[in-house]
């Protein structure tokens, strides 16, 4: 069987979100974390998704993580590439969205793409170029005070322009309602305007659908996950998308463990709600930098507590508490201690019995999964827009769900586990 689709998502939670979404819609997909080696085995799927953690890396290790992993989805005979980023567009004016979308479009000689990171189900809208977070611009929602990519500005013109060599162009709204039709032609005109990389509006499914079907022939595609919704049509329509079912995993037994490093304003209240009914414990970013003894208390707290219901480890805070570490440790520091605790206590956890682990936070998820040294998922049930469950690849199963920090409703940790429980009975 031949892959149709790889994509390039530039963090682990992204990678989790974007199988989702094709799972849903019949592709069978396997997300691959990191790089893949030139010798892996290539899965039997019809889309698979690379996972890197280059969100908040420099550009230029961000650019060849992602031509790397071009390469390798190349050499496996992927139809079509797709680059995908968070709905919120996280990113700076240096990059990293820009700069990567076009290393791969001159890795593949192509002229032009797409950029819609649109994702309506979860309340991220494009319009006139600027993307909404529910009824507010994304530069007055709570990604302002995001502590590696505050977004202070809601144009993603101005956004990507200012990250980009090429002409950045936008496909307004008229033109996406008027359907697939009349949004190639629209390509065709920017195209020859010298655009290489254009915005496009979306406030619907529908109008996500339609771009993909205009895109059909596209040699890279880029955006959120929701303008994947109307790729996997393009392979059925084609005769190239068999009939089978895409999200069936094993049964995983064990403990159950959340782990959340990220601060944003939905991971908050989803520890607030969590924390009414499970043990918890927070993790003080200060207190990591001296050694492993904050991870060896956290494991020792942990090991007494494991039974019935899972336990929760965060390092969730408000903006004015980050802010603070920050100022005392760094900005990189800071994450970067957080980040390699979690990575520990999830080892700790997985020897201590925790088969069945959900990890809040797209750099808290990678550095878990590194961590525990999986390099590949099988994509299961969705558990909230945008978040499924998933199995590692390989003998010993684990069940992991890996939460973008803007996603899922204030009590997905605790639906997280019942669903999955109602999963395994189902079998």
């Amino acid at each position: 069987m031949s892959l149709l689709l790889g994509c390039i998502a530039d963090d682990f939670t992204g990678a989790t979100d974007l199988a989702n979404t094709l799972t849903r819609q019949g592709m069978a997909t396997v997300v691959l974390l990191g790089v893949p080696r030139a010798e892996a085995a290539v899965p039997d799927a019809d889309a698979i998704v690379v996972a890197l953690k280059s969100r908040s890396n420099p550009v230029a290790e961000a650019v060849e993580m992602s031509l790397a992993s071009l390469a390798w989805l190349q050499r496996t005979g992927a139809r079509q590439i797709f680059f995908k980023y968070c709905s919120t567009f996280d990113s700076t004016d240096a990059g990293n969205i820009g700069p990567v979308a076009e290393a791969l479009l001159e890795a593949l000689g192509a002229e032009f793409t797409v950029a819609c990171p649109a994702f309506p189900t979860n309340h991220r809208t494009v319009y006139r170029g600027y993307l909404f977070v529910g009824d507010v611009p994304l530069s007055e929602s709570s990604m302002r005070e995001h502590p590696l990519t505050p977004m202070t500005d809601s144009n993603l013109v101005r956004v990507l322009q200012r990250q980009s060599k090429g002409k950045i162009g936008l496909i307004a709204f008229e033109t996406v309602e008027q359907g697939s039709g009349a949004i190639r032609s629209a390509i065709g005109r920017l195209r020859a305007e010298g655009v290489r990389v254009a915005i496009v509006d979306a406030i619907t499914d529908a109008h996500l659908l339609s771009i993909g079907a205009a895109c059909h022939d596209s040699m890279l595609i880029t955006g959120g996950s929701g303008i994947a919704l109307g790729l996997p049509e393009n392979f059925r329509r084609a005769g190239l998308l068999e009939a089978r079912e895409a999200d069936t995993l094993p049964a995983v037994n064990g403990h159950a463990a959340v782990l959340a490093g990220s601060c944003s304003a939905a991971t908050r209240r989803q520890v607030g709600r969590m924390k009414q009914r499970c043990p918890w414990l927070q993790l003080d970013p200060r207190s990591l930098h001296d050694g492993d003894q904050p991870v060896k208390k956290a494991l020792e707290w942990a090991a007494s507590r494991l039974g019935a219901d899972p336990v929760l480890i965060y390092s969730t805070a408000e903006p004015a508490v980050i802010e603070q570490a920050q100022v005392e440790l760094g900005r990189e520091r800071a994450g970067q201690l957080v980040e390699a605790a979690m990575g520990k206590i999830a080892q700790g956890l997985v020897r201590m019995g925790v088969h069945r682990l959900v990890v809040a936070g797209g750099e808290t998820s990678g550095a878990v999964v590194t961590a525990l040294g999986i390099e590949g998922l099988r994509v299961g049930a969705e558990i909230d827009p945008g978040v499924p469950w998933t199995a590692s690849i390989g003998e010993a199963a684990l069940a992991l769900a890996l939460k973008s920090g803007n996603f899922g409703a204030d009590d997905f940790f605790l639906k997280a586990f019942e669903k999955l429980e109602t999963a395994d009975e189902r079998r």
